[in-house]
C-alpha cells in the first residue's frame, strides 16, 4: 500500500469522516480527530502510511495551506484599532514566555538551536481553538476576550520571523555562522515582504478586477491557487519557508476588496487542508513513545499549561488588568497553537529536533491544546475557583453600582447590547420617551455612553446577578441586540430561567436560526434581511407611485403575520430548504403540465393539494399569471402550475400531477 498515493488519501478521508463525525456528537475538537487519524495510519501506528516522502508532501501542503488560511484572515485594521493590547500586551507576553521557556530549556540540557525552536513554538497560543471557543461562550467582546485576542493577534505577526527564524537555523553552523545565517534570512525576508507587498498593491487589485470581470467561479479560484503556490514557491527559492510566503500571499489578498470573496470560494477547502497539517501532525506521533514516556509527557504538558499560564498572568497584571481578567486570559491562552506545531514540523523536516526529545516535546504540545478547549470553557469557573476573592468582590461592585443607581427605575426595557444597534434602539427610546437599562461588554463603548449620561453598565447580561441587578424582575421587556446568534441563545436561556413571562425582542442577522430562537423562548425575533427587503420594497413601492397607505399597510401586515408572506422562496443552487431550523424552509416550485399529465383536463378541486401539503399560489398560461386560481379552474396543456409547500411535499405533489401516483 505503500506506493499507492491515491490509495493513502482514500484511507485518510475514510478514517477523517468516521472519527471527525464522532468528535462532532461528542462535542469534541475535530483538530484532536485529525490528529488521531495520523497516529493511526502513519508509520508509529498501524504503518498503513510509512513513506518519508509522502509525510513530507502531505506536510508541506498541509502547512501551506493552513497559513495561506490563517494570512487571509489577518486584519490589519483590526491589529491598528487594538495596537496597545496587541504591540505592548502581546509583544510583552511573547518574549516574556519565550525567554522564560528557553531558560528552563537550558537548565534541562537541551542544546541551543532545539531550545530556540522549544522557547519559539512554545510561547505560542493556538488561534483557531481560542477564537472558536470565545466566540461560542459570547465572550469574544468581554475584557479577557479581547486581551487575548491582542495577543493573538502579535502572535500571528511573530509568525513571520519566526519562519524565517527555522532554515536560517538549520543552514548555520557555529555562532558566526549562525548570526550570519539569521542576518541573511532577515534581509531576504524584509525584501520578500516588501516586494510582495507592492506586488500586492500594483498587481493583485488589476489582476482580480480582470479575472473577477469574466465571472467564472473556476478561473477565480485557480488564480487564488496560482497567486499562493506562486508566493510559497518563490520564498523557497530564496531559502526561506514556503509557509511564509503563503502566509504573506494570504495577507495580500486578505487586503484587498476580493477578500470576501476568495473566502466564501475556498472555505469548502479550507477545513479539509487544515485537517490534512493535522492528520500529518498525528503522524509524527509515536503511541510506544508515549505510553514508554506517560509520565515525562504528561509533565510536560502540565508544566507548559502552568508556566505560560503564570507568565500570561504576571504579564496581564503588569498592564493594569483587573486579577480575574488577567486570570481567565492567562488560562484562554496557556496551551500551544497551530504556529507552534508549524514550527516544531518545520524542525523536524530541517532536522532541528532529535527524534526522540523532539517526539516528547510535540506529543506534550498536542496534550496541551487537546485541554485547551476545555480551559477556554471552564475559564470563569476556574478563576473564581482560584481567585474567589477579588473575583467575587468585583463582580459584586459590578452588580452593586448597577443596582443602586437603578434601585428606584421600573417598568423600563433592558437592552442587551449597546452597538450600533443597541443605541439605534436607545434613541427611540429617548424619544418615546421610555426608561431603559443597557448592559454592554466593552468596557471602551461603557465608559463613552457613561460620561455622556447613559445607563449603560459593563456587565455580562447571560449572567443571572447581573440581570437582576439591571431590575428585570420590574422590567417590561428586554431587547437583545447582539448579531451572535451563541450570545443571544446565552442570554435567552437565563432570562427565561429567572423570568419566564416577559417579551422578549431578539435582533438576528437571518434567518438561519429563527426557529431555534423562538424555541429558545424569544416573543419576537426579527431578521436584519428580512426587515432590509421589506424596506427596499416599500421605497421601491412608493417610488413607482404606489399610494403611501397601500405600502404602509402591506408592510403591516407581513410584519403582523410574523414574516409569514415571506417563508416561500425558489430555492438555489446552494439553498439546503431540508434545514430543520430554517423559516424558509418552505419552497416555491414550478409544474409544467405536459399532454399526458394525470392533472390535465381535471379541475383545481377535483385534485388532492390539501393532502399533499401543498399549496396553489398560482397557474401561468402564456405570458399570464393568474394568481390564487378558482377551484373550477381546470388543468390544460402547457399550463404552468405553481405551488409551494414544504420540499418533500411539493417533490410529492409534482409526482402526482404527473403520474396520479403519490398518496
Amino acid at each position: 500500500m505503500n506506493d499507492h498515493l491515491l490509495l493513502h488519501i482514500v484511507l485518510l478521508l475514510g478514517i477523517a469522516v468516521i472519527t471527525v463525525s464522532i468528535s462532532r456528537r461528542l462535542h469534541f475538537p475535530p483538530i484532536l480527530s485529525y490528529i488521531i487519524v495520523g497516529i493511526i495510519v502513519g508509520p508509529y501506528g498501524f504503518g498503513w502510511i510509512q513513506e518519508e516522502k509522502n509525510i513530507k508532501l502531505l506536510a508541506e501542503l498541509g502547512i501551506v495551506f493552513l497559513l495561506f488560511s490563517i494570512g487571509l484572515e489577518f486584519s490589519l485594521s483590526q491589529m491598528l484599532t487594538m495596537r496597545k493590547q496587541v504591540f505592548g500586551l502581546g509583544s510583552m507576553q511573547v518574549f516574556s514566555t519565550g525567554i522564560i521557556i528557553y531558560i528552563i530549556g537550558w537548565f534541562a540540557g537541551l542544546d541551543n538551536n532545539t531550545n530556540i525552536v522549544v522557547a519559539s513554538a512554545f510561547a505560542l497560543s493556538s488561534t483557531a481553538i481560542v477564537i472558536k471557543q470565545l466566540t461560542e461562550q459570547a465572550e469574544i467582546q468581554s475584557r479577557h476576550g479581547r486581551s487575548a485576542i491582542g495577543i493573538l493577534i502579535f502572535q500571528d505577526i511573530m509568525a513571520i520571523p519566526l519562519l524565517i527564524l527555522i532554515p536560517a537555523l538549520a543552514m548555520s553552523e557555529g555562532e558566526n555562522a549562525l548570526t550570519m545565517s539569521l542576518v541573511s534570512a532577515f534581509v531576504k525576508g524584509i525584501l520578500i515582504v516588501v516586494v510582495m507587498h507592492a506586488i500586492g498593491r500594483y498587481l493583485l487589485r488589476p489582476l482580480f478586477h480582470e479575472v473577477a470581470s469574466a465571472k467564472s467561479s473556476e478561473l477565480f479560484t485557480l488564480t487564488v491557487l496560482l497567486v499562493a503556490l506562486s508566493s510559497a514557491a518563490l520564498t523557497e527559492e530564496m531559502g526561506l519557508s514556503m509557509t511564509l510566503g503563503a502566509f504573506l500571499a494570504g495577507m495580500m489578498l486578505g487586503e484587498t476588496e476580493y477578500r470576501h470573496q476568495i473566502e466564501s470560494d475556498i472555505r469548502p477547502f479550507q477545513d479539509i487542508l487544515l485537517g490534512l497539517f493535522f492528520v500529518t501532525v498525528g503522524m509524527l506521533i509515536s503511541i510506544e513513545r508515549l505510553l514508554e514516556h506517560f509520565w515525562i509527557i504528561i509533565a510536560v504538558a502540565v508544566s507548559i499549561i502552568l508556566v505560560k499560564g503564570v507568565v500570561i498572568y504576571a504579564v496581564a497584571r503588569l498592564f493594569n488588568k483587573e486579577p480575574g481578567v488577567a486570570m481567565r486570559t492567562s488560562i484562554s491562552l496557556a496551551q500551544v497553537g497551530e504556529f507552534g506545531l508549524v514550527l516544531m514540523t518545520l524542525a523536524f523536516t530541517y532536522r532541528l529536533l532529535p527524534e526522540e526529545e523532539g517526539n516528547i516535546l510535540l506529543t506534550a504540545a498536542v496534550i496541551s491544546m487537546a485541554i485547551a478547549p476545555l480551559l477556554v470553557k471552564f475559564n470563569g469557573n476556574i478563576t473564581r475557583f482560584i481567585n474567589r476573592g477579588s473575583y467575587a468582590k468585583s463582580q459584586s461592585e459590578m452588580e452593586k453600582v448597577i443596582a443602586q443607581e437603578n434601585i428606584y427605575l421600573s417598568n423600563h426595557i433592558i437592552l442587551c447590547g449597546f452597538g450600533r444597534v443597541g443605541q439605534t434602539v436607545s434613541r427611540f427610546l429617548h424619544k418615546a420617551p421610555e426608561n431603559f437599562v443597557a448592559l454592554d461588554m466593552d468596557i471602551r463603548r461603557v465608559t463613552e455612553a457613561n460620561n455622556a449620561g447613559e445607563r449603560v453598565y459593563y456587565g455580562d447580561a447571560s449572567k443571572e446577578r447581573i440581570l437582576h441587578a439591571a431590575g428585570i424582575d420590574k422590567a417590561k421587556a428586554v431587547i437583545i441586540t447582539f448579531s451572535d446568534y451563541h450570545a443571544s441563545m446565552k442570554i435567552l436561556h437565563t432570562i427565561r430561567h429567572i423570568s419566564p413571562d416577559i417579551p422578549v425582542l431578539v435582533r438576528t442577522i437571518d434567518d438561519s436560526h429563527l426557529n431555534e430562537l423562538l424555541e429558545a423562548g424569544a416573543t419576537e425575533v426579527v431578521p436584519d434581511t428580512f426587515e432590509s427587503s421589506i424596506m427596499l420594497s416599500s421605497h421601491l413601492l412608493l417610488m413607482v407611485g404606489q399610494p403611501p397607505s397601500k405600502v404602509l399597510r402591506e408592510t403591516r401586515e407581513i410584519r403582523k403575520n410574523r414574516y409569514k408572506l415571506l417563508e416561500n422562496f425558489y430555492p438555489g443552487q446552494y439553498d439546503n430548504p431540508l434545514d430543520e431550523h430554517q423559516i424558509m424552509n418552505r419552497v416555491i416550485h414550478t409544474v409544467l403540465m405536459l399532454d399526458k399529465d394525470y392533472a390535465v383536463g381535471k379541475k383545481i378541486k377535483q385534485l388532492p393539494f390539501d393532502q399533499l401539503n401543498v399549496k396553489v399560489d398560482a397557474i401561468a398560461r402564456g405570458h399570464v399569471r393568474g394568481e390564487n386560481p378558482d377551484v373550477e379552474t381546470r388543468i390544460r396543456v402547457d399550463d404552468r402550475i405553481v405551488i409551494s409547500g414544504l420540499a418533500e411535499d411539493v417533490e410529492r405533489a409534482d409526482y402526482f400531477l404527473k403520474t396520479g401516483n403519490g398518496l
